[in-house]
């Protein structure tokens, strides 16, 4: 396959396959009105195809504000609701990602023939793969690194969010460590506050991770948030790798697809994806896009590990979409020759060590970050207490 493919769910007033034809001309050769270039030749060679329409369900009113009607209707409306697949060929952008969002995830949402419109999921070719390096690490690095071989890496992460000085944070570090935890991340309101910059923050922890290493032969993994301006980014990235750091995090919504690849082509070290703003993709089922395409943007840029949130996590989506995501980031995406960019999917999000069992049940694996907050610093007999509680809860959900 030399094309791209794209699923969308779509709600229209509009005859579904006028309507879809307007999605295709509109994000590849179209405009509103036929122009003189727009020949058909050209059409054949550059222009989307609507593979397939697959009729669902309709509704007597709009899910959006703003939808048009045909012209001439008489009568009320009827939205009726399909999937359709629409396929560009790669010659039109070339394997670029901010191009490819351009294109997929563009002006369409805007299309007053929509009064719903979705991004369901994503099929890149290969040409992807031969442009982008992906994940540097992905689950059997970040493993490596971390020396946990089995059981998921048990996570928390720094909490208070903000206002804490990094010695304060080293010290809450040293009882982690103490305590037994495999992996630390900042949060992610947490970066280069004047209250605690990032440069002695590195210094702080990791002379407290460095030195507890040095004790046991194990070194605990740190995801110390270094998002921020691409220059930025870079210079916070050697400053870990120069103080013997093993991990970098950064929010992919606010850094962008352009920030984040340029980040993974620098990097020595693993890439924590924190996907904050998450919501506003996905919380309306009438727009947007969802996480098993979204994720597979992030992949391709080259991030080792993504939140996907919990079960019965403190935000609104459901356990059934958050198993889901995590199995795609786990799935190959490309066919079977070569990498398929598998990366970590980190469980967060309210956890604690009642959904262990649960998460270890549905989800069929073991490689997973599950980063409790509240559930580890929270503890009543204090954080290696909370530490304790979360791996005895793994061991006994797979059995050990």
């Amino acid at each position: 396959m030399n094309r791209i493919l794209a699923r969308y769910w779509i709600e229209s007033a509009f005859p579904l396959d006028q309507a879809a034809e307007v999605l295709a001309g509109e994000q590849s050769s179209g405009t509103f009105v036929r122009v003189p270039g727009e020949t058909d030749e050209l059409r054949a060679k550059s222009g989307a195809r609507v593979e397939q329409i697959s009729q669902l369900d309709a509704v007597a009113a709009p899910s959006l504000p703003g939808a048009g009607v045909p012209k001439g209707l008489t009568g009320a409306p009827v939205y009726q609701r399909a999937e359709i697949l629409v396929s560009w060929p790669i010659e039109s952008m070339g394997p670029s990602l901010p191009n490819l969002m351009a294109t997929v995830a563009g002006n369409l949402f805007e299309l007053k023939q929509f009064s719903g419109l979705k991004l369901l999921n994503l099929e890149l070719p290969d040409d992807f793969r031969n442009a982008y390096p992906g994940p540097q690490f992905g689950v059997a690095g970040t493993r490596k690194l971390a020396q946990v071989e089995e059981l998921p890496l048990i996570g928390t992460i720094i909490k208070p969010s903000v206002g804490m000085t990094p010695a304060e944070t080293a010290a809450m570090t040293a009882q982690l460590v103490e305590g037994g935890i495999d992996f630390i991340k900042d949060d992610e309101l947490q970066s280069d506050g004047p209250h605690c910059p990032f440069v002695d923050r590195v210094a702080a922890v990791m002379d407290v991770i460095n030195g507890h290493a040095q004790k046991t032969g194990k070194k605990v993994m740190f995801a110390f948030n270094l998002t921020g301006e691409v220059d930025e980014m870079r210079r916070r990235h050697d400053a870990v790798l120069n103080a013997g750091g093993t991990c970098v995090m950064v929010s992919v919504n606010s850094a962008g697809l352009p920030g984040v690849t340029s980040l993974r082509r620098h990097s020595q070290l693993p890439i924590h994806a924190h996907r904050n703003g998450w919501g506003m993709f996905d919380r309306s089922p009438a727009i947007g896009m969802s996480y098993l395409a979204y994720q597979k943007f992030w992949r391709v840029a080259g991030v080792d590990h993504i939140h996907v949130n919990g079960l019965r996590n403190k935000f609104c989506e459901s356990d059934e979409s958050v198993i889901a995501s995590a199995r795609e980031c786990l799935t190959p995406m490309f066919g079977p020759s070569g990498p398929g960019y598998e990366i970590m999917p980190v469980f967060s999000s309210g956890q604690t060590a009642q959904q262990a069992a649960d998460t270890y049940r549905l989800l069929g694996s073991m490689d997973l970050i599950f980063a409790c907050g509240g559930g580890i610093m929270g503890h009543p007999g204090g954080i290696g207490a909370g530490v304790a509680a979360i791996r005895a809860a793994w061991e006994a959900a797979v059995g050990r």
